[in-house]
């Protein structure tokens, strides 16, 4: 059973304006106090707008979702009591100003010093998903097999389509400000563990990066852990999606660990192939073509999940995943990922409806009901 955990990053919005606030010490703080909380459960982020939370390892799905909302209530219970709420999107959709003070420690400290400009832009959260590897090895070998599959991760969690009050025009702009860094996006392919080890280090030996906690690929090894973290996907809107999204991963390792010949065999994608699918899964989400990991083409979003699914059932099965999974994917398709949600509330409930939608609020109407459709699909089109 490949044992899994998650971890959350929010943003913190003032409860009138939706303007990220530097309010995270002090919610961090009252939450420790929280019986429901451990303080080692809440975290630091990079900006003092945002805080981070991580599950311990779960077996099962159930325990992922039952921490992820009692994280996300004890969180929300806080942040409201210093007059904000817990944001769960992407990127910040409003912002009178985009910069917002850095956490106070020496690590934040040097690495706003060393490149003032990105760091002020990361009001950005994501969701990270830990796999459990039973070695180093077999780790590098599942992130060597993941690669194909970070279009598809990238495309279904988009979740970021507002950028300083604007509509960017990307389901998932947060894909592209991370997109900036130095050691960014899809991982190039290792030759084992040693050379994994040996690449990883020579880039902080020659001073190109300041530790390997700058390793900002959409997956990696963990260095804490015996663990695949993959870190393709933006926060959540909903946490039975983030559930939802860790069952697919797990279940793709699950697949390639166990039982490799399900997956293709062929030639590892090139690297600009992946790095266009990634670009493309950022700026449509599911509202067009997806790409195919198992095929490495194009094709529409029921054909794409349809055989993806039927691939990995029997590791959802086994791991008695299938409910959690398969009804969520389907919802997906029918009402859209996050990012054509945002879209959709934005119009119909204006800026007020938006803050409520990413801040735990009820969505809007049936989408079933909705008289455009295509509009929901792309604005931008």
């Amino acid at each position: 059973m490949v044992t899994v955990g998650v971890e959350e990053e929010y943003l913190l919005l003032d409860a009138a304006t939706g303007v990220p606030v530097a309010r995270a010490e002090q919610v961090r703080q009252l939450a420790d106090l929280q019986p429901e909380l451990d303080a080692s459960e809440v975290q630091r982020e990079l900006l003092q707008a945002q805080l981070e939370v991580a599950t311990p390892v779960c077996r099962t799905l159930d325990e992922v979702a039952a921490h992820l909302e009692r994280l996300r209530r004890a969180l929300s219970a806080a942040a409201g009591e210093h007059g904000c709420l817990l944001a769960a999107s992407g990127a910040a959709p409003f912002a009178d100003r985009l910069s917002v003070p850095v956490s106070d420690t020496p690590r934040y400290r040097a690495l706003r010093a060393h490149a003032a400009q990105l760091t002020d832009e990361q009001l950005i959260t994501g969701m990270h998903v830990h796999l459990g590897v039973p070695d180093r090895a077999a780790g590098v070998a599942l992130l060597n097999g993941l690669r194909r599959w970070l279009p598809l991760i990238v495309a279904l969690a988009a979740n970021s389509p507002m950028w300083n009050s604007v509509d960017t025009g990307f389901s998932s702009w947060r894909t592209v400000v991370f997109s900036r860094w130095p050691v960014s996006g899809v991982p190039p392919l290792f030759d084992g563990a040693a050379d994994y080890d040996a690449r990883i280090h020579a880039l902080v030996d020659t001073g190109l990066i300041g530790d390997v906690g700058q390793l900002y690929w959409q997956a990696r090894l963990s260095e804490r852990y015996p663990t695949l973290e993959v870190r393709a996907m933006d926060v959540q809107l909903r946490t039975d999606e983030a559930v939802m999204l860790t069952g697919l991963l797990r279940a793709v390792a699950t697949t390639f660990l166990a039982d490799p010949d399900r997956l293709p065999a062929g030639p590892a994608p090139h690297p600009e192939a992946l790095a266009a699918a990634v670009w493309h899964a950022a700026r449509h989400g599911c509202t067009e073509r997806l790409h195919n990991p198992l095929t490495g083409t194009l094709d529409s979003p029921p054909a794409v999940i349809d055989q993806v699914l039927e691939t990995l059932a029997p590791a959802l099965r086994q791991a008695d995943d299938t409910s959690r999974v398969v009804p969520l994917l389907e919802r997906l398709l029918t009402e859209g990922n996050g990012a054509v949600r945002q879209r959709r509330e934005l119009r119909r409930n204006g800026r007020a409806g938006l803050v409520a939608l990413v801040s735990g609020g009820p969505e809007g109407a049936d989408p079933e009901q909705d008289a455009d459709p295509e509009q929901d699909a792309d604005p931008t089109r």
